[in-house]
């Protein structure tokens, strides 16, 4: 169980997956800057919280519902939940909006299931699976909640609590989604490479000028 003021950001999980060093400038220093794929994040978001909740049939469709956990330690917005009827029974249906494309990773996946766990908490209700759309395929893709979703989950969740609680900032390591990351030129990976570099080609001068 977690105190409020310990509580992290759902989105924590989805940037700690993607690269934990972004995750640790952005949750741990507080440093954000925006590009054009965060700016389009950012407009699409607010055309999907801008709609009001609605009944489509006997679904009850619930837009931008805050969301929290105490014991996993975490608090966020599901950009929407469809109440679905299943026999009498009404079961939550997370779906969480993605302007861009399917990711190769579980990044986005992880973040869904975070939301769900938070509403299986509040409302004491199962919530077997969920959906994300994303914006450049106009598709939803299921995800299952299954253990191993949930397992990545929990883990992702402690690595974060623990990550804010020491921190820790993991060294600038460069790779081609630098490219896309907003953050690129405060975390400035590509120095951090030279640097590292220049230290091994400096160590192995001298080894060689001693020998």
């Amino acid at each position: 169980m977690y105190h409020e003021d310990d509580w992290i950001q759902l989105s924590a999980l989805q940037h700690y997956l993607f690269c934990p060093r972004q995750c640790a400038l952005i949750h741990v220093d507080g440093l954000w800057a925006e590009n054009r794929l965060t700016a389009r994040g950012r407009v699409f978001h607010a055309r999907v919280d801008s709609g009001e909740d609605e009944m489509r049939g006997d679904d009850h469709v619930v837009r931008s519902l805050n969301v929290y956990s105490r014991e996993y330690g975490l608090s966020g917005r599901a950009d929407v939940v469809e109440f679905k009827d299943a026999n009498g029974n009404m079961v939550p249906y997370p779906v969480e909006y993605k302007s861009g494309m399917p990711k190769a990773d579980e990044c986005d996946a992880v973040q869904l299931c975070a939301q769900a766990l938070c509403i299986e908490e509040m409302l004491g209700l199962p919530v077997p699976d969920a959906a994300i759309f994303y914006g450049k395929t106009r598709h939803r893709l299921k995800v299952v909640m299954d253990e191993r979703l949930r397992t990545t989950t929990v883990a992702a969740i402690h690595a974060v609590h623990a990550m804010i609680e020491k921190r820790y900032f993991p060294d600038a390591r460069y790779s081609k989604r630098c490219d896309n990351c907003s953050l690129v030129d405060l975390c400035m990976p590509r120095l951090s490479e030279r640097k590292t570099a220049n230290y091994i080609d400096r160590m192995y001068r001298c080894d060689e000028e001693a020998s």
